[in-house]
């Protein structure tokens, strides 16, 4: 579970140094031929319509801005590019899942994706944003498959965590564990964030920073 005793005190303020600087929009595809050109190391946030994503990325950046929110779900529909520092970019993907998007605008998102994962060879780690209300749900594991499939690792973080009681997080926590349990291409480690009250966002941020170093960032 996410603790911030478990964490090196020179990850966390690496993470902190990282997303302290600029942090700038970059372009978005709407499909593959507007996809960027690959440029150091890649991460990706994905989930489910209205998880939080974009309410994330601004609390990993300190910018209320950066990435665009709604009460709308299913307003990203497309790839979201921003520059972190000239060090990392962060990839803010379409949300999933909402149904009262045109089935054709659904498919093509999909297929957008898709795409995008198998063909994106810098792209170290899909952080997957699951509502810690709600818990890991068929669509989710849908998803989980594909990445499978793909063998794109991934790391599960619960957001909102705000909303639930200490009890009722750790037994989220254990639940999803449990079901990543068997599935190759995900990381172990379950992070809980709310973008309401910053929690678990400055652990985020040394995953973050630990994973850049791994891969030579």
């Amino acid at each position: 579970m996410n603790d911030s005793t478990e964490i090196d005190p020179a990850l966390l303020e690496a993470g902190r140094l990282l997303f302290a600087g600029s942090a700038d929009f970059i372009s978005a595809a709407p499909s593959l031929g507007s996809l960027p050109a690959m440029n150091g190391v890649e991460i990706a946030f994905a989930g489910r319509s209205n998880v939080g994503k974009s309410s994330l990325v601004n609390a990993l950046t300190g910018r209320n801005t950066l990435a665009r929110t709604s009460h709308t779900p299913g307003r990203t529909q497309q790839l979201n590019f921003f520059d972190i520092g000239g060090r990392l970019t962060l990839v803010d993907m379409p949300g999933y899942g909402f149904a009262a998007v045109e089935k054709a605008k659904v498919a093509a998102w999909t297929e957008l994706i898709h795409a995008y994962l198998k063909g994106r060879a810098n792209l170290a780690r899909v952080f997957m944003l699951i509502d810690s209300r709600h818990g890991l749900k068929a669509i989710d594991t849908d998803v989980l498959d594909g990445l499978d499939k793909a063998a794109v690792s991934y790391q599960i973080v619960l957001t909102k965590a705000d909303a639930l009681k200490k009890s009722e997080m750790e037994a989220r926590v254990r639940g999803v564990e449990a079901a990543l349990a068997k599935r190759p291409a995900a990381y172990p480690v379950v992070l809980l964030t709310s973008s309401r009250d910053d929690r678990g966002v400055p652990e985020l941020r040394a995953t973050i920073a630990r994973l850049l170093a791994e891969h030579g960032g």
